[in-house]
């Protein structure tokens, strides 16, 4: 009993106690995080199936057995605070490991203050600007991309392109894109993937669209590439597209035309240059595929994944989604398209707003 009370204060103090994002960027983001990386995603990207779907069925099916065992044992009211225990136990010691492997990504140096990035160039003409660009994009790719062959490996040239821009020393692994018995509660909460962070593998909505899949496949990898913030994985899937090929391209480019048009009033959305039948014609199928899905399920998908986000101390929840807007307006980027660093001082990055 002792070492189970242990594990449970471990978890609690885990949870509650704050860690320098230095600290936690130094020794495990870049340090600790890519090596578990590095082994766990190439093994996991050797088995056809969701590792996270068979975890959870071995867990239900043990918990329903251990229960049923107690019941016969000590009747239904002591079962039933026996198994509320082990299951107090058993989560702190699934958070606990959550965090070793993939979870303590939350807290490291937030992307804003590693980038050449300043607050005051996020205005609404900056907005208008991307909203632009991408229009001019995606009526221009549109036709190769509509006629581009898909090709995964591309993309991970442009992933570990864009990891490069940002400083990393090594290149996540790209995970292998999975189905997961979870998918029929994807497609009615509108869910268009999710990165396992137990065995760090991908799964991803089988209704997302082939022209949407390079945007969505990108931003799971940066979350394997241990950006845990949705924003963060965002701007890298983003910028992972502005380096891919053709279908790449116009995919980063419909995405960040979806996000500007939703950010901005209506009287400056008329300012922005029209979209051409195709590409308009797309945006109508992410529309109808949204329509399929469920409100109740959406909400309550929305609501949970809210929660989760603040309880990993990110402030803004679900909003973080949207917060890309800011990463890729306030940022400043070379001729090469990457974004600019902060200069470092020693092993510290200067953190000023300048």
């Amino acid at each position: 009993m002792r070492r189970e009370g242990a594990a449970v204060v471990l978890a609690i103090a885990a949870a509650l106690v704050p860690l320098p994002p230095p600290l936690v960027e130094r020794w495990y983001s870049t340090g600790l995080y890519p090596r578990i990386q590095a082994v766990v995603t190439p093994v996991t990207n050797r088995v056809p199936f969701a590792l996270l779907d068979a975890a959870v069925a071995v867990l239900v099916v043990f918990f329903a057995a251990r229960l049923v065992a107690r019941v016969r044992r000590r009747g239904w009211r002591a079962a039933l605070l026996g198994s509320a225990g082990s299951l107090i136990v058993s989560a702190a010691i699934v958070y606990l490991f959550f965090l070793a492997v993939w979870g303590l990504n939350y807290r490291r140096v937030p992307l804003e203050r590693k980038l050449d990035y300043a607050r005051a160039r996020v205005t609404r003409a900056g907005v208008v600007d991307l909203a632009n660009r991408s229009v001019t994009l995606a009526n221009s790719g549109y036709p190769t991309a509509r006629a581009a062959v898909p090709d995964e490996r591309l993309l991970a040239e442009a992933f570990a392109s864009a990891q490069r821009g940002l400083g990393a020393r090594h290149s996540a692994v790209p995970g292998v894109p999975k189905r997961s018995l979870l998918s029929l509660y994807f497609r009615r909460a509108a869910i268009d993937g999710m990165t396992d962070p137990i065995f760090l593998e991908i799964i991803l909505n089988p209704d997302v669209l082939r022209f949407e899949r390079p945007f969505v496949l990108a931003h799971e990898w940066a979350h394997l590439a241990g950006y845990a913030d949705e924003s963060e994985a965002n701007f890298i899937a983003w910028l992972t597209c502005t380096k891919g090929d053709a279908l790449a391209r116009y995919s980063g480019a419909i995405a960040a035309y979806g996000r500007a048009m939703a950010a901005l009033p209506r009287a400056d959305r008329v300012t922005v240059a029209p979209l051409d039948e195709g590409p308009r014609a797309d945006l109508r199928a992410i529309a109808a595929r949204y329509e399929r899905s469920s409100p109740v399920v959406r909400h309550a998908a929305r609501e949970v994944y809210d929660t989760y986000l603040r309880a990993n101390r990110v402030e803004e929840g679900i909003a973080s989604y949207d917060a890309v807007l800011r990463l890729i307006v306030g940022s400043r980027f070379d001729e090469g398209g990457n974004p600019r660093l902060r200069q470092k001082q020693g092993s510290l990055l200067l953190l000023d707003e300048g």
